[in-house]
């Protein structure tokens, strides 16, 4: 009986070595090793990620990117993706990780796998002076009259439907349309992540303003990878700790969200 309990353990003990290699050699971390270029899933949005005057793509999220390749002793590929289809690419290996401002949420944590958050952001509300004439808070917005717009599958369409139900929701694939609409006077308000509605209403003080003085939301943003890849998500996990215990993170994110010196770049 001992003997045969052995030989149970061992020819189990063997098994589960093998699946633990293959595992560790179909990991992500693995592929991007071998490949010698780590594929990123990002969507374009001020200060995130956006091209400069020459068409080169700039950002905090452009950074970290390039940061975390560099680290990883590979080269970085972007490949700009419609954000409500971002996660369908990154299931279907059309990359290897999203790295794009994304919020940690539970609904999305059904299909992926998301490192630590390296990030907070919150939603804020930039709005239409001669619309929203009057408007001082999100009760002001939360009418059936009003119209808010956003990009089409970002947290703020969540914190719309949350905090706003009775306005009108109008969603559009770019940020950019989201906010156009709102500058063309077709929407009382646009909610999108900070500091973005701040920029826009310093671009177009005479149409624009901010209702509310703080954010109003509170999102962690991570690393999403497909689900069933622990190695990959360790390294990840680490590597923020790693860049926050340096300082480096909040030294970018500082840079990008709470100085303008980047402006002069873009078109």
């Amino acid at each position: 009986m001992a003997m045969a309990l052995f030989l149970i353990t061992a020819t189990n003990g063997g098994y589960a070595g093998e699946v633990q290699q293959q595992l560790t050699r179909e990991s992500a971390l693995e592929q991007v090793l071998k490949r010698k270029v780590l594929k990123v899933g990002m969507s374009t949005f001020v200060p995130w990620a956006m091209k400069d005057k020459t068409g080169k793509l700039v950002g905090f999220e452009v950074e970290v990117a390039t940061r975390l390749a560099r680290d990883m002793g590979v080269k970085v590929k972007f490949v700009p993706t419609q954000w409500s289809g971002i996660i369908p690419a990154l299931l279907t290996g059309k990359f290897d990780i999203i790295i794009g401002g994304m919020g940690i949420r539970p609904d999305r944590n059904l299909k992926v796998n998301f490192s630590i958050p390296y990030d907070h952001t919150g939603m804020s509300l930039v709005a239409h002076r001669k619309l929203a004439a009057g408007f001082h808070d999100l009760g002001d917005f939360n009418r059936k009259d009003v119209v808010i717009s956003a990009r089409l599958g970002s947290t703020a369409v969540a914190a719309i439907k949350r905090y706003m139900p009775m306005a009108q929701l109008r969603m559009f694939d770019h940020e950019s349309q989201a906010y156009q609409e709102l500058v063309n006077g077709r929407a009382h308000a646009t909610v999108g992540s900070a500091p973005m509605p701040a920029f826009q209403a310093l671009k177009y003080p005479d149409r624009l303003f901010l209702p509310l003085k703080e954010t109003f939301t509170r999102e962690p943003i991570g690393f999403a990878i497909r689900k069933g890849d622990l190695d990959t998500l360790n390294y990840l996990n680490n590597w923020i700790r790693v860049t926050e215990a340096e300082g480096w993170l909040r030294e970018r994110k500082h840079y990008w969200f709470e100085t303008r010196d980047w402006e002069g770049m873009l078109k």
